[in-house]
């Protein structure tokens, strides 16, 4: 991205050490540095060893967001670009740190210090040694500095942290199954308070609200305004009972964004009657009034909901199997129209015809004669029971071709 006119580019680059430890140095030798690469940097009484998080114009954002002015003291040199010598003599320091960790605890405790040393950061050039540690009341470590001095042949500095720092410096995943915030990007520590839980309607459980630092977790305060801004046009009831012609009711419980108070009355503490939160000041007022409504509720006429055209799946498109119905129909039409077709077609209610004609009498036909005489044949009729003639004999076919008349 190329700069505004006339603005000189940023020669600030922030650099990170150990864990959570940054700082600000500026590129006096204009080197190319980018993010990731290992730099030797100004130090005191030396040079330190670590890497380049952010370079270009952001790092102009974070100095204004920490307060860090460009000629400041704060702000130190950056010497080079760490040589090969350089980065193994820096890992050999960082071997070390855990052993002497170890070793500075076993001092703490034979000095009857009520401390307790929690990380150890060497310098790049192992001629010093931050030791870490937490404490709840001030405490006098110059006896364990001469003998820290003397057993690491270093340079001592001790610097107290607090829990929430330490945690950062430490690390550990969160009930959230992520990593901390605070080992990650947190780098302000605000206070946190019980109100914060309050606000957000959760229940006041130690075990789950404290993380890993022993203290209230720090995204408490993530959504805390949220709720703030949501709670500024909710009565208070906390104290305030709402008086019905039923009876009177009590607050139970709050849904901040659907906007809902949940009341239940002396005599049913277990029946929750949800309520909008204009009906709950609607009733407050009433009753500032000397005013009693018939229910908490108000009973509205039923809404006449009209029945909206759907369009989602007036094609089939919705459907997996659109495609293969139309190819069944297809098949089927084959089926029938080609088979053979010279075969007359076959009406598939000729048998229901007849099988109903056997089973079901005709109103048409004639219903036999109680008379025994009418089957005698009569001598002064004409016989008409003489064979009749068949006229299912084959009819000539005028079809076929007539044969060629041959000329006279």
């Amino acid at each position: 991205m190329e700069l505004p006119s006339g603005q000189a580019p940023c020669d600030i680059v922030e650099i990170r050490f150990k864990n959570s430890r940054k700082g600000f140095y500026k590129n006096v030798n204009n080197l190319q540095l980018n993010v990731g690469d290992v730099v030797a940097v100004e130090a005191t009484g030396g040079h330190d060893i670590g890497v380049v998080s952010i370079s270009g114009e952001l790092v102009r954002l974070q100095m204004k967001k920490r307060n860090v002015k460009a000629d400041s003291e704060e702000v130190k040199k950056v010497y080079r670009k760490a040589k090969q010598a350089d980065i193994e003599k820096w890992q050999e320091a960082q071997g070390l740190e855990h052993a002497t960790m170890y070793r500075a605890r076993t001092c703490a405790v034979k000095l009857n210090l009520q401390m307790k040393i929690s990380d150890v950061e060497y310098q790049g050039d192992r001629t010093k040694a931050i030791f870490y540690y937490t404490a709840d009341d001030r405490v006098d470590f110059r006896e364990l500095i001469k003998v820290l001095a003397d057993e690491f042949k270093v340079r001592i500095e001790m610097r107290q942290i607090g829990a929430r720092q330490e945690a950062g410096r430490l690390g550990a995943i969160g009930s959230c199954g992520r990593e901390l915030c605070c080992s990650t990007w947190l780098t302000d520590f605000r206070s946190v308070s019980t109100s914060a839980a309050r606000y957000q309607q959760l229940s006041l459980n130690p075990l789950k609200l404290a993380g890993q630092c022993g203290k209230l977790k720090c995204c408490l305060n993530f959504e805390l305004d949220s709720y703030m801004d949501a709670l500024q046009d909710f009565p208070e009831v906390n104290n305030v009972k709402l008086e019905t012609e039923v009876g009177r009711a009590f607050h139970q419980k709050t849904d901040i964004f659907r906007r809902t108070m949940f009341f239940s009355y002396t005599h049913e503490p277990d029946n929750f009657i949800a309520l909008p939160v204009d009906r709950v000041k609607e009733i407050i007022e009433m009753n500032k009034n000397s005013q009693k409504p018939a229910d908490l509720l108000i009973k509205m006429a039923p809404k006449i909901i009209e029945k909206k055209p759907d369009y989602e799946n007036v094609v089939g498109q919705d459907s997996l199997t659109r495609f293969d119905k139309s190819k069944k129909a297809k098949s089927k039409n084959k089926k029938r129209s080609g088979s053979n077709p010279n075969k007359p077609a076959v009406n598939p209610n000729a048998n229901k015809q007849t099988a109903g004609s056997q089973t079901k009498p005709n109103p048409n036909q004639a219903k036999p004669n109680s008379n025994p005489n009418q089957n005698k044949p009569n001598p002064n009729k004409p016989n008409n029971n003489r064979p009749r003639p068949n006229n299912n004999r084959p009819r000539p076919n005028n079809n076929n071709p007539k044969p060629p008349q041959t000329p006279a």
